[in-house]
This record gives C-alpha cells, structure tokens and sequence, in this order.
C-alpha cells in the first residue's frame, strides 16, 4: 500500500474508491486472455488489507456467492482499510466446470506461489499471488468437498502458527482442523510469505447452498470486526468449539467392500461410539456390511454419491469430548426450541 492506495501490476485504487477489475493472467490456444475477476474496495480511513478468494478449484461455487456478496452487496461506506475480492480464481476450471485446470489437469491450489516460468497452472498462480495476495495483511479461502461428498462448514488452519490462529478464532467456526496445509496451497504459500490465511471448508461442488453461504458471511463478517475493518459489528463466538489437532482425533471411515451406500446420519450429525455410520450392500442387498463409529464424535463430511470402491472414503469423523459434546446438545436444544 501506498499513500492510502492499493496498487498492483497495471492499475491503482484511490482511498474511497471501487474498482471492478478483469486481470489477465494468461491465454486460451486462441490467444485470448484468460482474465480473473477482482474486486477492490478500499475505504476512506486506512486499515489492514484483507483478501478474500474462492474456486480455487472450479467446481466449488459456494464461495463465489460468499466473495460475490461481500464486494457488490454489503455498505462499505465505514470500511476500513481494504478489500480484495476474488470470486473465481480458476477460470478455466470454472468455465467447463471441472476441478482442476483443464490445461494439463492441474491443480491451482497446489502452484502457489507460482513461477513466472514453469507450467501454466504456476504462472497463473504467480500473476495471481504477486498482484492481490502479496500486498494483504491477512486472507480468507473459500473451498467446497470435492464432487460426491460434502461438508459442514469448517476451518482448516495452522493453529501452531499465532497469526493464523487469531484469523481462525475471528472466523467462529464450531470447528477447526489444525494443520499446516498442504504445499502450494494458497492458505499456506500465503502464511509462509506473512499473510495469515485460513482454509474455509462448507457444503458441495456444484451448488449455492445458502444456509452454508450465510454462515461463511457471518465468519466473515466477524473476521472483520476483529482486525478493525468493521469497527460497528462485534466478533462473534460460536457457542462451543472444538479444535482437532492430533491425528488421533479425526479419522477418515472408508470401505472395506465394493457396492452401495446407505448414510444413517448427515453432515454434522454427533455419533456415539458403536453407532451406524452408514451400510454397504451389493445389488442383491444380499450382503451386507455395516460400518460403525470408532469413537464418539462429529461427521465434518459425509458420502453423497452412494457408489464405493474398496478403499473410497465414506466419511470424515472428528473426536469429541465430553465438555464439547455436552455444549453441542445445549445448543442443538436451544435451536430446536426456538
């Protein structure tokens, strides 16, 4: 930031001024640019510069309605400090709705922080990194489950890391799966380089859920207030919330047989120990083979395409313990009350 302004490669945005931006970080066989869209709102009083970003991976749209409103539907005329807003980072990917990049199937979220020479995936990447996340204080990444599961809405960050966590804490999920991340994802190539950045996990590919929208607002929302941007609003507190940060603590359930699945519970269900997760059986529903919780706790993500291989994951279980639990019940008896 200079003087008040956010600049980046081509372009400038006063204090006080809007911009809505097609970037261009590379070219169709064609030779047509490939442009990402941006959104830049920077307040008139000075602030930390927040970057908020998704689809990442193509597929995943929750996330775009979350940046999409955030940028074009709230009042920022008492915002401080800066926003930059990425609905789709992966354009191509987005375009034929597929994951990865269809050039040469990469992953965008494994080529941060890019390179100006290598592969396609790791210049869009670097034109991406060097541009809009570079000059930010701290960052918000939207993702969804990859096609056929789904998630509850979660935090994925490196706790170990005081910066990141204070991020993590301000977004007021129940949960938060402690890791450092994996290398060349955008959440952790930007903490390594001093920006804080959490993962955002919630719902399914291929679809605006709208209760999971709302609630990645509030977090939102809530992140804002705590780093000073939204000196009117409050940080929000979740009611309980458990962080898992031993491997012990979470498993991936996965088949055993081949076949079709039926899901006992959904997503963000508590399991006792023992319970039915859900059962495999063959067309014939002659066999049949039962799959049960290893310990008490909570299905972040679960199944939607009932088809499995041996081996295919069913669900993800996290530990909870009895202080969780029982704030977890409190709240569901609120909720259900009301």
């Amino acid at each position: 930031m200079t003087d008040g302004a956010f600049t980046y490669d081509g372009g400038i945005v006063a204090p006080g001024e809007t911009q809505n931006i097609r970037y261009s970080v590379s070219e169709t066989y064609l030779g047509d640019a490939i442009k990402v869209p941006v959104t830049i709102i920077n307040g008139e009083r000075p602030g930390p510069t927040v970057f908020l970003s998704a689809a990442a991976h193509g597929d995943e749209l929750n996330g775009i309605e979350v940046v999409r409103e955030v940028a074009h539907d709230w009042d920022h005329s008492e915002l401080r400090g800066t926003l930059v807003c990425m609905p789709v980072l992966n354009v191509p990917g987005f375009i034929a709705q597929e994951r990865y990049l269809p050039i040469y199937d990469r992953d965008l979220n494994r080529s941060f922080p890019g390179d100006p020479g290598s592969t396609s995936a790791k210049r869009i990447a670097n034109r991406v990194f060097r541009n809009f996340i570079e000059p930010c204080d701290l960052g918000l990444d939207f993702h969804t489950s990859t096609r056929g599961r789904t998630n509850m809405l979660h935090v994925r960050a490196d706790m170990g890391n005081p910066d990141v966590a204070r991020v993590a804490n301000a977004f007021a999920s129940n949960v938060i799966i402690a890791s450092e991340g994996p290398e060349g994802s955008l959440r952790t190539e930007a903490s390594a380089a001093g920006i804080p950045t959490i993962t955002i996990e919630m719902g399914e590919a291929h679809r605006f859920q709208r209760d999971l929208i709302d609630q990645a607002l509030a977090g939102t929302l809530s992140v804002l207030a705590e780093f000073g941007l939204r000196e009117e609003q409050m940080v929000a507190w979740p009611g309980w919330r458990t962080v898992i940060e031993d491997a012990g603590e979470k498993t991936w359930l996965r088949a055993d047989t081949g076949g079709l699945v039926e899901m006992h519970h959904d997503r963000g269900a508590l399991v006792e120990e023992g319970d039915r997760v859900c059962t495999i059986t063959n067309p014939f529903k002659e066999d049949h083979d039962v799959v049960t919780a290893p310990f008490t706790g909570l299905l972040v993500g679960i199944l939607e395409n009932p088809l499995v291989y041996p081996g295919n994951p069913l669900c993800h279980l996290v530990k909870l313990d009895d202080r969780i639990r029982t704030a977890l019940e409190r709240q569901q008896a609120r909720l259900s009350r009301s």
